[in-house]
């Protein structure tokens, strides 16, 4: 389907964070989500995690800079047939990225099916 406009899409992505348990939420450290057309090397890449999980945080972590999770309208909306299968998607993806930000890894996240 065509892109949906940026203002729409990123409205469907605060919704889908807004859909995430408050206590969840409280315990994201240091990310920003942000949309962005296409990710450059992987242009069917729905969406990414670039930071360091939770998991892996030392005493040596304080003052990096934020992690990002980066959720791709565009590739979102070539794989979906609708508005509704976007909505769907969009939600599907930041919360396979905000797990990925806890330390869960893509077969665990499939195994839970949130491929």
């Amino acid at each position: 389907m065509k892109p949906l406009p940026l203002p729409v899409f990123e409205q469907l992505v605060a919704d889908a964070l807004d859909e995430v348990p408050p206590e969840l939420m409280e315990l994201l450290d240091n990310v920003v989500v942000l949309v962005e057309d296409r990710n450059p090397d992987e242009p069917d890449l729905l969406g990414l995690y670039d930071g360091h999980a939770l998991t892996e945080r030392g005493w040596e972590y304080g003052g990096a800079l934020p992690d990002r999770i980066m959720i791709y309208r565009e590739a979102i909306c070539d794989i979906c047939a609708t508005e509704e299968d976007v909505v769907d998607e969009v939600t599907i993806t930041v919360v396979h990225e905000i797990a990925h930000h806890f330390g869960i890894d893509d077969d665990r996240l499939h195994e839970l099916g949130w491929a």
